[in-house]
């Protein structure tokens, strides 16, 4: 099933600026696979559950942080937008409660109040989101792993899910663990995982502009695998030996990579360490090292090396979104993000003719 299938209703909207037409150009993009996206619009989602109040604080500071536009988007869910409610009165106090919501998270935002839109729209949840946010040309959309179900023994909910499979653009996760705690929210420790790869390397940008305003200190890590030799019996001296030789070249290749990010961090003032680790999982190496650091947000590329394009991230990143215990900023790039947004769009036309097919029948 497509996250777009139908064009979401809107059931009204406010806002004290002028939001972008939709399609319209902006600058930047005309850049590169390798350069972050700018963010320029964020949403963050909300759905009237506890999990708000861990959302929205998230999605204040990197908007602030970034210097973007902030929208609140609510889904009212239905099986069908375009279909009438079946009890017109039961559907207006829904409704209304529901714009009292997002007028209340409004008032909570302090200064950044005036500039903050809000809109309530009808549907299936993920369905509209990403239509919504790719008619928009939303840059980051935030939202928690679980909502108005509350806690599961799934790693994320269905809608998030769906999300992080079909959104046409960046991603900031934020688990359920982390949103129902009532510490203010702040980061001072940002963890961003490299693997040498340009596509990797263009978030550093962007976690930068985040710890520069929050006077968060920066980690940057590097994990050098233990490289697979084809083997049906133990390793003899010669593959040893070879496996000894490839690791310790990778980890001084890795060091001094490590140390030219660094520098160029370090030159404009900016709070940075560099590890470089070993282990024969990346993946795993990542989670423990969450664990041991406990940064407060991690900013890493959808794709590294790789940059496969027959899925939504890569299996390091995939890794993270099902294991990390803090907010998650999946950086996906321009390029990438234009193609998706295309395939939204190309999915919708599809269904909405299959859909018109079996209804006939």
């Amino acid at each position: 099933m497509s996250c777009a299938s139908t064009t979401p209703i809107s059931l009204g909207s406010h806002s004290l600026t002028d939001p972008p037409r939709p399609g319209a150009a902006r600058p930047g993009d005309g850049e590169s696979p390798a350069t972050p996206m700018a963010f320029r619009e964020i949403v963050a989602c909300v759905d009237g559950s506890p999990f708000d109040r861990g959302v929205v604080p998230h999605a204040e500071l990197v908007a602030r942080a970034l210097g973007a536009g902030l929208t609140l988007l609510r889904v009212l869910e239905t099986d069908d937008a375009e279909a009438p409610p079946a009890d017109p009165v039961a559907w207006g106090i829904r409704r209304r409660e529901a714009r009292a919501h997002l007028e209340g998270i409004a008032r909570q935002l302090g200064e950044l109040q005036a500039g903050v839109r809000s809109e309530l729209i009808q549907g299936r949840a993920a369905e509209q989101i990403c239509t919504w946010t790719g008619q928009h040309d939303v840059d980051l959309t935030v939202l928690c792993s679980h909502g108005v179900r509350g806690l599961t023994e799934w790693d994320l909910a269905s809608t998030a899910r769906k999300l992080i499979d079909r959104s046409p653009g960046s991603l900031l996760l934020v688990p359920a663990t982390a949103a129902t705690l009532r510490e203010e929210v702040c980061y001072r420790r940002i963890l961003v995982p490299l693997d040498g790869s340009p596509r990797a390397e263009s978030v550093v940008p962007v976690a930068m502009r985040i710890a520069a305003s929050e006077g968060a200190e920066i980690l940057f890590a590097h994990v050098v695998p233990v490289p697979e030799i084809t083997q049906v019996r133990p390793l003899d001296a010669e593959g040893a030996e070879l496996e000894r030789r490839v690791v310790e070249h990778n980890q001084r290749v890795a060091g001094a990579y490590l140390d030219r990010v660094r520098a160029r961090a370090t030159q404009i003032g900016a709070r940075v360490r560099a590890l470089v680790l070993e282990d024969g999982s990346v993946r795993a190496r990542l989670g423990r090292l969450i664990l041991e650091e406990q940064p407060d947000l991690v900013v890493m590329s959808a794709h590294g090396h790789t940059g496969r394009t027959d899925s939504s991230c890569g299996s390091v990143t995939e890794y993270a979104v099902t294991h990390a215990t803090c907010p998650l900023l999946i950086v996906r790039d321009r390029a990438r993000a234009r193609a998706r947004r295309v395939d939204v769009s190309r999915r919708q036309g599809s269904e909405s003719q299959a859909s018109r097919g079996h209804k006939a029948l």
